[in-house]
């Protein structure tokens, strides 16, 4: 039986939300030859996301739409479960654990919101696209929020383990980026400025597509254990530790200064496993 590793998972949806997206787009510019759309506002001539989803295409928006969201909060259960399981760095604190449920929950509530938009289109329920649009855009950048909040600490916690500190970089360009172009969206959208609105747009959607990508970053530490599992190891070294010791040994550290209780520069952890 073939089983996929988590990490293809984040590799999926990120491919899933950009086809889609570039179908929609790509059907607009050269199958309907940039025309209008009667969802459209006088004097817009670039046509939304939603102005294309709302048209013939729909069906694939919506197939789109559930997969992606699907295959994202797969890899944010598949990151509490092998959190949890030790074959990532494990959250060791109440507070870290709590900050992993919230980014799950909002997650959920911003899947909502991109199902829901995609079904009630622009063209026939305009107030009730706008308000699950807002969900989807506040769900998944508080969802966002939280987990960069968790690898924060995950970080501090686990100093050896370098590739938090870059998942967490990479979390907080996408936060700061993405609110800022929301911002600029919404206003300019408010302010009847919708071809400039209309273009942001797309650009939130696609990098949106980074977002769902950076998870396999997170996910493939995991896949040290599923290899030593393979070279018949009893009991595999968890995939966090696994992969630490790969990173200290570049850096001239052995796994038993890393491993033997204290992070470098951290307190004690041995107990906590």
């Amino acid at each position: 039986m073939i089983r996929l590793s988590y990490w293809l998972t984040p590799i999926l949806g990120g491919l899933v939300w950009l086809a889609t997206l570039l179908a929609l787009l790509l059907y607009w510019i050269v199958s309907e030859d940039g025309s209008r759309y009667a969802s459209m506002s006088a004097g817009q001539t670039i046509a939304y996301i939603s102005d294309v989803g709302a048209s013939d295409l729909q069906p694939l928006f919506i197939a789109g739409c559930v997969l992606t969201t699907v295959l994202l909060d797969f890899s944010l259960g598949a990151d509490r479960w092998l959190r949890h399981r030790g074959r990532l760095a494990p959250n060791t604190t109440r507070g870290e654990k709590v900050l992993s449920v919230l980014t799950i929950l909002f997650a959920l509530l911003g899947t909502v919101g991109l199902i829901l938009l995609s079904i009630f289109d622009t063209a026939r329920y305009p107030r009730r696209h706008n308000i699950f649009l807002l969900l989807f855009i506040v769900g998944y950048i508080l969802s966002a929020v939280f987990i960069c909040w968790e690898y924060q600490r995950l970080g501090i916690r686990h100093r050896s383990i370098r590739i938090l500190a870059c998942s967490f970089w990479i979390k907080l360009i996408f936060i700061i980026l993405e609110i800022l172009l929301a911002v600029a969206f919404i206003v300019l959208t408010n302010t009847q400025n919708y071809n400039p609105g209309a273009i942001l747009e797309w650009i939130v959607a696609f990098v949106f597509s980074a977002y769902i990508f950076s998870f396999y970053i997170d996910l493939y530490p995991a896949a040290a254990t599923k290899k030593q599992l393979g070279r018949g190891r009893e009991k595999p070294r968890p995939g966090w530790e696994a992969a630490a010791e790969m990173e200290s040994a570049g850096s001239g550290q052995t796994s038993s200064t890393v491993f033997n209780g204290a992070a470098p520069g951290g307190r004690g952890m041995a107990s906590n496993f």
